[in-house]
């Protein structure tokens, strides 16, 4: 039998959420994305420049400066610009080590390309728990968790069920929250593991004054046209160690030898790069991120401040001793309530406001059901209950 629910009756979790919403994003007429970009600097000018110029490939002048200021902007030694967050993600895990036949621990609650790039590299995502504060990584459950499945020899963790090497800790900040890193850092150094950031939705976000990308070895940023800044479609890859960030553009150009003339290729590259015109549109992005970030914030305030009013429901903040860039803002229904998420997803959507739920946990999809992983209570539970709400800059009103 079908059940319905009646959403306008007051009281109703649904119609509740709605109108929270609406006090929130007054004055913002309906349809209200989930997260636009924003053009209102230099974008046009730099853009223009590229084409004027005919420097609008993988070559030019906005490639160098782009990696130049996100270097700048991160605290980072080395950016590194490619065509998106997957292909940065994919040779991040080639230079943290990352063989065919190993394995990488990884979240289950996150965006597939975390779990396609450990893919590319012909290794196989190994999915672990999250916690309720961050929705990242539980390091207090995965240490507990390597003590059973895994064991280190000769200083190489090793999988005790497939003896598969476990070679990285691939940790997620999801919406721009971050996790324990001191913790996870720690536990990664007593397993042997090389820490990799999936800093794709965190740009702006840090932990303890250090911006996110500073805690990895390598780390992979993405600048898709939903992200806080983007460049049409793009990415990048952060490192503190000059020489893999050397390695990581040649790996991404093709692997060619610099020559005036000849086609020398050393290794398997990539052609990853990003080009020129996508880079301007990023220079451009950069320089406004401040504003972007202030905004952000003041919007989140306001979903924080008004969400304190609705029972059965939380608006999630940044834990203590982190900076959120509040890339999308979320909200997590409580036990009660989390059986009507698609009836406020429903009412979202329906009254003009886009929502969405978290992705499918990875381990729930047919392509991954047979990975290797920890029991994920936690993963679980928040897949059922946490929601996306409209977080574009422009929304908080300045």
């Amino acid at each position: 039998m079908t059940v319905t629910h009646d959403l306008s009756n007051e009281g109703d979790i649904a119609t509740e959420i709605v109108a929270a919403v609406r006090d929130v994003l007054a004055g913002h007429a309906t349809p209200v994305a989930l997260h636009e970009p924003e053009f209102i600097g230099n974008e046009l000018r730099y853009v223009a420049d590229c084409i004027a110029t005919g420097w609008v490939s993988s070559v030019g002048g906005y490639v160098d400066k782009f990696e130049a200021d996100l270097a700048a902007t991160t605290g980072c030694v080395a950016a590194i610009a490619t065509m998106n967050g997957t292909a940065a993600l994919h040779v991040a895990l080639l230079l943290a080590g990352v063989r065919p036949g190993d394995e990488v621990l990884t979240p289950s609650l996150t965006f597939i390309a975390s779990a396609n790039a450990i893919s590319y590299c012909a290794a196989t995502p190994h999915f672990v728990d999250a916690e309720e504060a961050s929705l990242g990584v539980d390091a207090v459950r995965l240490e507990a968790y390597l003590r059973t499945a895994a064991t280190v020899t000769d200083g190489i963790c090793t999988n005790r069920r497939t003896g598969a090497p476990i070679r990285a800790l691939l940790v997620m900040h999801v919406f721009g929250l971050t996790g324990d890193l001191d913790a996870l850092s720690a536990v990664a150094d007593a397993w042997h593991l090389v820490l990799v950031e999936d800093a794709a939705e965190a740009l702006g976000s840090s932990y303890h004054g250090r911006a996110t990308g500073n805690f990895g070895r390598v780390a992979a940023l993405s600048f898709n046209g939903n992200k806080t800044i983007t460049t049409g479609g793009g990415g990048a890859i952060l490192t503190n160690d000059a020489e893999l960030g050397r390695r990581a553009k040649h790996l991404t150009t093709t692997a060619r030898v610099k020559h005036r003339w000849d086609f020398v290729h050393d290794e398997i590259g990539f052609n990853y790069r990003l080009p020129n015109l996508n880079a301007a549109l990023g220079c451009a992005q950069l320089e406004r991120l401040p504003s972007l970030l202030a905004r952000k914030r003041v919007l989140a305030e306001h979903y924080l401040a008004r969400f304190a009013d609705v029972a059965g429901v939380s608006a999630i903040s940044e834990p203590p001793g982190t900076i959120s860039n509040y890339w999308l803002n979320t909200i997590k229904l409580d036990a009660v309530t989390a059986a009507r998420r698609d009836d406020v997803l429903t009412a979202l959507n329906d009254a003009g406001f886009m929502a969405r739920p978290l992705w499918r946990p990875m381990h729930l999809l047919p392509i991954y059901a047979a990975c290797p992983r920890d029991a994920l209570p936690v993963t679980e539970a928040l897949s059922a209950c946490v929601i996306n709400l409209p977080s574009s800059a422009k929304l908080a009103g300045l």
